[in-house]
């Protein structure tokens, strides 16, 4: 190493719906530094294209809606939650 050490934390989501199709699993260990919701969607929506085609798509923190300057912790629960069609 050179002397500095990176904080790299391992978060946990859960998918539901088209996004666990399109991730292809129902969970995600994602070994990133994430400060953010804003920025765990732009690390799924490279790392998973078919995720900028989900126009309006919903991240939950411990239970509660987050917005796009959510803070992330290592020991959240975060999920993802597509949107939902029905009648």
């Amino acid at each position: 190493m050179n002397g500095k050490e990176e904080n790299i934390s391992m978060i946990k989501v859960k998918l539901f719906g088209i996004a666990k199709e399109i991730a292809g699993e129902r969970t995600l260990v994602i070994n990133e530094t994430l400060e953010t919701t804003e920025e765990l969607l732009k690390y799924l929506r490279s790392e998973y294209p078919d995720f900028i085609k989900l126009k309006s798509l919903l991240i939950a923190i411990n239970d509660e809606y987050a917005f796009p300057e959510s803070r992330i912790n290592p020991d959240d629960e975060i999920a993802i939650i597509p949107p939902v069609s029905g009648g």
